[in-house]
């Protein structure tokens, strides 16, 4: 097995006529290969139509917490459903500068008098985590809308503080550690009359980039692939985990969606890495949508669609569109396993 840093991705750019090296060329064939899924046609036949502004019904009485609220998806995720009247929403975040910043700027944009609370949470420290979850349930006693995204992609080797490769550990284990502390003031909500208790889990069609399975819950050998099959590790756990949440808790709607080609402040990091990295970057810009658009996916599954029309487990792609076959959302026994694997981490943790 190759060390990590013999993947990381070098930062001289090629010069002409010359051959790349190794680093330069397998990481482009990585993007090459995240760009072909994400604008595969056939990822996105069969969609719905569906305009926030008038296809999101009310949401009065609703408490809603949103993981990484402050900045691109997430950010404009709380905006839209703020225009549309629930009681709360909680905006997760690690940084209060930047929390306060994003709310003052949705409070402008809606002229919205709903109450938007900072949620001091980091993904990568489980006292974060356990000190998110008790501020949260000591301030209300209802949970109508979980919405897990926040989301880190293409960093240099890491890790948690569970000593979880950091993008798994932010993106799935974080998350999963969080939705089990939450769990029993979602299954309270669940239980009234009138509930509509849903999670949406933001995944991506890089989990396509995931390597095996057994790599996955080695951390060991996570943590020595390449930091994009590292980021689709993430991803496959992502959708797993709401597939696998959906047969736990069925009286919670639990769903993956992948927002679309979207260039947020995620991609930054993968800049300065080569120029062929750059060149693919540039072509996904030219294919790529805006952050209003690539939040629709999941302000559909949170919001906009019926609860009747969402298939539990199911993992869409935009809008709306059911990837039943998926291999990740069929797949039970690792669905099974990645819980299993995931409990035994949050014990470790004393959660």
């Amino acid at each position: 097995m190759r060390s990590a840093q013999a993947f990381k991705v070098g930062r001289v750019p090629l010069l002409k006529g010359s051959k790349p090296p190794f680093s330069h060329l397998f990481a482009f064939l990585i993007m090459a290969a995240f760009i072909a899924a994400n604008l595969n046609p056939f990822n996105y036949f069969g969609g719905v139509r569906f305009r926030p502004e008038t296809d999101i019904p009310d949401l009065g009485g609703r408490v809603i917490l949103i993981t990484g609220g402050n900045t691109g998806l997430g950010k404009e995720t709380v905006l839209q459903l703020a225009r549309h009247n629930p009681r709360k929403i909680y905006l997760g975040a690690r940084t209060e500068s930047k929390a306060v910043d994003a709310i003052k700027s949705i409070k402008e944009a809606t002229s919205s008098e709903v109450d938007i609370v900072w949620l001091p949470l980091d993904l990568t420290s489980t006292k974060s985590i356990r000190n998110a979850a008790e501020k949260f349930q000591a301030e209300t006693d209802r949970l109508d809308r979980l919405i897990l995204n926040a989301g880190v992609m293409a960093l240099p080797p890491g890790e948690t503080e569970l000593g979880h490769e950091i993008q798994l550990g932010t993106n799935h284990t974080g998350h999963f550690m969080l939705t089990k502390l939450l769990m029993p003031t979602l299954l309270k909500t669940a239980d009234a009359s009138d509930s509509d208790v849903r999670i949406v889990s933001l995944s991506s069609v890089a989990h396509n980039l995931a390597p095996s399975f057994e790599t996955i819950l080695d951390q060991g050998k996570l943590k020595k692939v390449d930091t994009n099959s590292r980021y689709g590790a993430s991803k496959a756990a992502n959708i797993l985990f709401a597939a696998e949440l959906s047969r736990r808790y069925p009286s919670i709607t639990s769903v993956s969606v992948h927002p679309g080609v979207i260039l947020t402040d995620l991609y930054e990091s993968m800049n300065s890495r080569s120029a062929l990295l750059k060149w693919s970057l540039k072509l996904l810009r030219f294919f790529g949508s805006s952050i209003p658009q690539g939040a629709l996916n999941s302000l559909w599954a949170a919001a906009g669609a019926k609860k009747d029309d969402l298939r539990n487990g199911a993992y869409y792609v935009p809008v709306g569109n059911c990837k039943s076959h998926d291999r990740y959302v069929r797949n039970t026994d690792m669905a099974k396993r990645l819980w299993d694997w995931s409990e035994s981490e949050a014990r470790k943790a004393g959660l």
